[in-house]
């Protein structure tokens, strides 16, 4: 038998409680109780716990609950698909995929100037691609529309809606300055609202003070930058960055990298609109002052050194709770690069009656330069990963140490598809029948030469990818074959059904295709950089799109080359309207919604460290909460209490364990089920999920069992060692299906459930009266006294701990 737990179980009384966690996708509070009768124990409509109304109020009679524990029902589905206006929350996907890269740093031991330098090369990843969607913008507003097709009579003659900026109506706003400064509305509003879509939620989420307790002193010290030495009576133990007060409070770096990604959107517009005009001024004889543009262009370049000093600031501060807001910074630089804007407005708008408007603006250099310094950022990032893993290798983290840059890239890649998807449509649009850049028959001269070229990579790259994912299937076929012998041997069937057998192995082979991911993404990564490198030399080599730099290459080049570009030209295009459409079904069908809410599930449970413009991070919410919660309960009852956490949930529980004070982790057992916390995030977010890390959880809270079948494609072992004196954390798989045939228990086929329904399978009610027992005996119910352990958060929540609150509402 297994030896005693490591830690000492405290003295529990009265009832237990289960508090129960969903996970991706959400659910109802009635489902996951099981009940339609249901009442709010405390939280509001966003986020919420809530009891069976039979079972309000259970620790005034404990006698009445005797069969196993009070269950309460965390229900967070809205923090990710509440109201439809968070569909549009796909639009900030390369945002929220390069925040991910943040938290994807491999493990770091003594290395924490390296870990800064990680920090801060993501961080101007992350602004670069704010940078690249407002040139976007300017690109369609200033130079497709207001430079080539307004100064264009065949193209604006097409377009009433452009009469007034046209320059054959020869009206006030013809001239090619005054256009640009009416287009720069766009941008700068598309600026303006990720400003307030990020204020918005930052005062929903980050600014959400979690409630305190005594913590005990910690060395901040640099040679353990993933972890804390916490000095208390006793010998010193460690404390990982999960269990720091001030992990889930970004309130002050996210109001900080807002305030330099807002100044850094209006400063791109402003250099589009001004430094045209200064160019201008500049080669010919202007009736303005060359000397104007240079001052404006010098104001510019130190604005712009500023927001860069912004973002290299050290980053976040974990090891309290950060309340300050640095106002001079959040208040004056998106004021100065907003007034920068309006005085390249005033500056472009200044009368120059013989300037004419031709070609097209330098967009070519900026979105080449943008690409290169992507390309660059993400060769040092990868090099600095490849260090800290080789410090400390972790044997199972992806890519070996390189997920994140993997992963920057990634993101690098959907802001180019995006932004240079847009530009080619509207071009599209704008030139009628015309293929912009093809010459004849173009009303207009295009979009930047480079757009052409990255979208023509696109299915080389495709083609590459057909090769690794044929070997899969294959793999996965053949996985399933040899998988049957061993299913029927598990299962002892004296009469085997073929059907049956393949549908068990087949489900089992494609449940691990999810540890392949890290390869493919590897692949497509590399593939992604290298292309796009080829990309940037082919336009600069070339200056012409891809279908008239391969004139005269011989007739099958040259076809495969115009292929190429309209190909993926067409990609790229179906890919924006597929972001709008989905986006639009998302805000008008609540299932929709959902399933988008699941992507956010995953991408936004880490805090919004690289760029202030993500999807805000529910986990600031969520995980306050529940720990709160338990605090709250555990120091008010005594009583024992199992966290219960599925899929994405668990990851919730554990974090939420983390931030337990030692008093109310003593009373605290973990029970996780189609859990993702080693398997996804062990292996792609090391230094928080790692080893190390869920050792030290299972070494501080009192048990910990974790449920998990072959068949599941998200779930699996945590792998962690049963230590000295402790307890396995990881059960042997569960069956699935429970049977293999018909039988007197089982009379109907059971189902495959894979990654749902674990609650089940008998083997959960076991494991949970297990960890129950484990916890310690019950002992007779006393009314609790006075003193709570909690500090702050046993203050106020006597209702919330009775169940008997005045904000408690039954449904039925």
């Amino acid at each position: 038998m297994s030896p005693a737990p490591q830690a000492e179980a405290a003295p529990s009384r009265g009832v237990a409680l289960e508090l129960l966690v969903h996970g991706v996708g959400g659910t109802t509070p009635q489902e996951m109780l099981g009940d339609p009768r249901i009442t709010r124990i405390t939280g509001d409509a966003t986020a919420a716990v809530y009891r069976r109304t039979e079972d309000v109020g259970a620790e005034q009679h404990p006698g009445r609950h005797q069969g196993g524990p009070v269950a309460e029902a965390y229900c967070w589905s809205n923090l990710t698909s509440g109201n439809g206006s968070r569909a549009l929350w796909l639009l900030l996907l390369p945002f929220m995929v390069v925040n991910l890269a943040h938290w994807m740093r491999p493990t770091a031991q003594g290395r924490a100037r390296t870990v800064r330098l990680y920090g801060v090369l993501v961080r101007l990843l992350a602004l670069s691609l704010t940078v690249l969607l407002t040139a976007a913008a300017c690109e369609v507003a200033l130079d497709l529309v207001a430079w080539q097709c307004a100064g264009t009579p065949e193209c604006s003659a097409q377009r009433s809606w452009l009469g007034f900026l046209s320059t054959h109506q020869d009206g006030w706003f013809a001239q090619p300055g005054r256009r640009l400064a009416v287009a720069a509305l766009v941008p700068a509003a598309l600026v303006g609202l990720l400003w307030y879509l990020s204020d918005r939620t930052w005062s929903a989420y980050e600014s959400q003070r979690p409630l305190t307790w005594d913590e005990p002193d910690s060395t901040e010290t640099d040679e353990e930058p993933d972890a804390d030495v916490v000095t208390e009576s006793g010998p010193p133990r460690i404390r990982p960055a999960l269990g720091r007060p001030g992990f889930w409070y970004g309130r002050r770096l996210v109001a900080r990298l807002r305030a330099a990604h807002t100044a850094a959107g209006f400063l791109t517009v402003a250099a589009a609109v001004g430094s045209t005009a200064a160019r201008y001024d500049r080669d010919a004889g202007s009736p303005v002052p060359s000397a104007a543009g240079t001052l404006f262009e010098t104001a510019l370049a130190l604005c712009a050194l500023v927001v860069l000093a912004v973002v290299c600031h050290r980053g976040r501060s974990e090891r309290r709770l950060d309340n300050r807001v640095d106002r001079a910074v959040t208040t004056f630089l998106p004021g100065a690069a907003l007034g920068l804007l309006l005085s390249s407005v005033v500056y472009a708008g200044w009368s120059r009656p013989d300037w004419v408007s031709s070609g097209t603006l330098p967009g070519e250099t900026v979105f080449r330069a943008l690409t290169l310094g992507q390309g660059l950022l993400v060769v040092v990032l990868a090099g600095v990963a490849l260090n800290l893993h080789r410090r400390a290798p972790e044997p199972r983290t992806t890519l070996h140490g390189l997920g994140g840059p993997a992963v920057a890239m990634l993101a690098c890649a959907l802001g180019g598809v995006m932004t240079g998807g847009i530009a080619q449509r509207v071009a599209d649009w704008l030139d009628g029948p015309g293929t912009p850049g093809m010459g004849a028959g173009a009303d207009i001269p295009g979009p930047p030469v480079l757009l052409s070229w990255q979208a023509s990579v696109i299915p080389v790259l495709l083609l590459l990818l057909l090769l690794p994912v044929i070997w899969l299937a294959v793999r996965t076929m053949r996985r399933a074959r040899t998988l049957g012998p061993a299913i029927e041997a598990e299962y002892e069937e004296k009469h085997p059904e073929p059907g049956r057998t393949r549908r068990i192995a087949r489900t089992r082979a494609t449940a691990a295709l999810t540890d392949s991911a890290p390869g493919i993404l590897g692949l497509l990564s590399a593939a992604t950089l290298l292309l796009g490198t080829g990309a940037v030399a082919g336009s600069w080599l070339a200056g012409e799109v891809p279908g008239l730099a391969m004139d005269g290459t011989g007739p099958f080049v040259e076809s495969l080359a115009e292929t190429a570009q309209s190909t993926g030209s067409w990609l790229t295009g179906f890919g924006v309207i597929l972001f709008v459409t989905w986006g639009r079904r998302a805000y008008r069908d609540v299932s929709a919604r959902r399933t988008i809410g699941i992507l956010w599930d995953v991408g936004t449970f880490w805090p919004r460290a690289a760029h202030p413009f993500a999807p805000p991070c529910y986990a600031e919410r969520a995980v306050p909460d529940l720990s709160s919660r338990m605090c709250a309960w555990t120091g008010r009852t005594r009583g024992r209490l199992v966290i219960s956490g599925h899929s994405q949930g668990s990851v919730l529980a554990a974090a939420a364990v983390w931030q337990l004070p030692d008093s109310a982790r003593r009373r605290v057992a973990l029970l996780t089920y189609g859990s993702p916390i080693e398997r996804l995030y062990g292996r792609w977010f090391p230094a928080y999920f790692g080893r190390v890390p869920l050792e030290g959880l299972q070494r501080s809270v009192h048990c910990w069992r974790n449920l998990w079948r072959a068949t599941d494609p998200i779930g699996g072992p945590v792998r962690i060692d049963e230590g000295p004196g402790g307890h396995e954390v990881d059960r042997s798989p569960l069956k699935d299906p429970l049977v293999y045939g018909r039988t007197a228990e089982h009379p109907l086929p059971e189902p495959v459930l894979g990654h749902s329904d674990y609650q089940a399978d008998p083997v959960f009610a076991v494991e949970r009266a297990a960890l129950l027992e484990r916890l310690g005996p019950v002992l007779p119910h006393q009314q609790p006294g006075t003193g709570a352990e909690c500090g702050d958060a046993a203050d106020g929540t006597t209702q919330a701990g009775t169940g008997q609150g005045s904000a408690g509402r039954s449904s039925g």
